[in-house]
């Protein structure tokens, strides 16, 4: 006689059993990496190029090249950061120009002068070349996205700036002051504008946005009692100025 209770018991156990494993298959998997591979595939490798992808770019970079290539301006002689101690004739380009722009926008907008510019002398990234000067220039030597601020410090303010530039001695851009310096490195006869330095004045310090928040250094520039945001990138202000000139000025006084 065939005992059915014992192969139900067994049936049971199986099922249960076929149930667990379901479930332990289906549950979340855990993985750890254990190698990491890369492969470098060059965008200029002709061999990768997908003719589609190709002639849809084609159109647009000949546009932009063409954009970037067109002669705006002529420059008379070669313009580099490193031949200076004190400042460089494309600092000195750079602060003018940036003072002769800004001081457009914030006119018109706040209705106030920017008295001084300071720039920093790293910011420049190439030299400014002899001959023809184009749209790609400009972004040579401003790579980055630094946009103009304009920040209200104190006369006090004004003399820890130019004693931190002393200190520096790096020919970072300056335009709309002057001074000299002693035998002992302090500052002396400062003039902005033309006029003595009053520790009660508030000047209005044109910079890029970097510096304003005290990039490299420049702390004074935190205790600005107010910031104007000109939205206007220092690389845009290169390109409109090189649009109205003929000629670039080199510009070599002593400041």
């Amino acid at each position: 006689m065939v005992n059915l209770k014992k192969y139900n018991d067994v049936s049971k156990l199986f099922v249960i059993f076929l149930t667990f494993f379901f479930i332990a298959s289906c549950s979340k998997q855990s993985y750890t990496v254990t190698k990491i591979e890369g492969k470098r595939v060059a965008v200029t490798d002709k061999q990768g190029t997908n003719p589609e992808i190709e002639n849809f770019v084609k159109p647009y970079r000949e546009h932009i090249n063409k954009d970037l290539d067109s002669v705006l301006a002529f420059c008379p002689e070669t313009l580099d950061k490193s031949n200076g101690k004190w400042q460089t004739k494309i600092g000195n380009l750079m602060a003018d120009v940036t003072l002769l722009r800004g001081n457009i926008v914030f006119q018109a907008r706040e209705k106030k002068k920017i008295d001084i510019c300071i720039l920093n002398s790293g910011g420049i990234r190439s030299i400014l070349p002899k001959g023809n000067v184009t749209a790609r220039t400009a972004f040579e030597i401003m790579p980055f996205e630094n946009s103009l601020v304009v920040i209200a410090l104190k006369g006090e303010q004004i003399l820890e700036m130019v004693t931190f530039f002393i200190a520096e001695k790096k020919p970072h851009p300056l335009a709309g002051i002057t001074f000299t310096i002693d035998a002992n490195n302090n500052p002396k006869n400062i003039m902005v504008q033309g006029n003595p330095l009053d520790a009660n004045t508030t000047y209005y310090v044109g910079t890029n946005d970097y510096l304003a928040n005290g990039g490299d250094n420049m702390n004074f520039f935190k205790k600005g009692i107010q910031k104007f945001d000109l939205e206007y990138k220092l690389r845009n202000i290169l390109i409109d100025y090189f649009k109205e000139v003929d000629t670039i000025p080199v510009i070599d006084d002593v400041r």
